[in-house]
């Protein structure tokens, strides 16, 4: 069974991105590179070809994760409503008395630096759905932890 895999449109058009890239450009120059490598002599001794050669592969693989992320991909319409947290929405939450902002993204989008959390992470989970005043709880190792939903945006 295949997963379905949650991107906003911005998220597809990054990987889909991504992926002419590694086609177009970076693959063709690992074969030569490879290529170039092999051509110097003894493979067992050429760290040149070693190089080229794992970089290719990691290009491949990449290319092959893509092609199966594209291949089960739902975008999700990011509603701009305010209602109820959304993938797609920004929420601004209190705990202890900070405030903090997270994007809710699906699970390849998220990057805790970028303040963007996934819908399937703890907090993300117990977001989804909350209205503005709303407080919920998430479990984590250290306890409970409660937040308060500020804003939504």
């Amino acid at each position: 069974m295949n997963n379905i895999y949650k991107l906003s449109q911005q998220g597809y058009d990054k990987l889909l991105a991504e992926y002419n890239s590694l086609k177009e450009d970076r693959r063709p120059h690992a074969v030569e590179r490879l290529a170039k490598a092999r051509s110097m002599g003894d493979l067992s001794e050429n760290s040149e070809y070693t190089a080229a050669r794992e970089e290719l592969n990691f290009i491949d693989s990449r290319i092959h994760e893509i092609e199966t992320i594209i291949n089960n991909v739902q975008i999700v319409d990011v509603e701009k409503s305010v209602d109820a947290v959304k993938i797609g929405n920004t929420v601004v939450i209190e705990t202890n008395g900070q405030k903090e902002t997270f994007r809710i993204v699906g699970e390849l989008e998220a990057n805790i630096q970028e303040g963007s959390i996934s819908d399937s992470s703890p907090i993300g989970k117990a977001l989804l759905g909350s209205r503005v005043g709303s407080e919920v709880t998430v479990k984590a190792p250290a306890g409970e932890l409660k937040y308060k939903v500020i804003e939504i945006k």
